[in-house]
């Protein structure tokens, strides 16, 4: 997915202009590239964390968690 089109949807989602959204998502961005600049470890509930530096530089998905289609399905 682009900026462009996540913009969007935060807009459609939170019910605000595609321009509100995307100044949203600029700074939630600048905010994570800051943090990870700085050497510290940026989590997004529910899909993993930005890891600074190091060997293992880079994004590291959360093995456990569960999609929302996942979670509604009874088994």
């Amino acid at each position: 997915m682009k900026k462009n089109e996540l913009a969007l949807r935060l807009a459609q989602d939170v019910r605000v202009s595609p321009a509100e959204a995307a100044d949203h998502l600029d700074i939630a961005l600048h905010d994570i590239m800051k943090k990870i600049r700085n050497g510290k470890q940026v989590r997004l509930p529910g899909l993993g964390a930005f890891l600074p530096g190091g060997p293992h530089t880079g994004f590291q998905f959360n093995r456990y968690a569960k999609s929302k289609n996942n979670r509604n399905k009874k088994g």
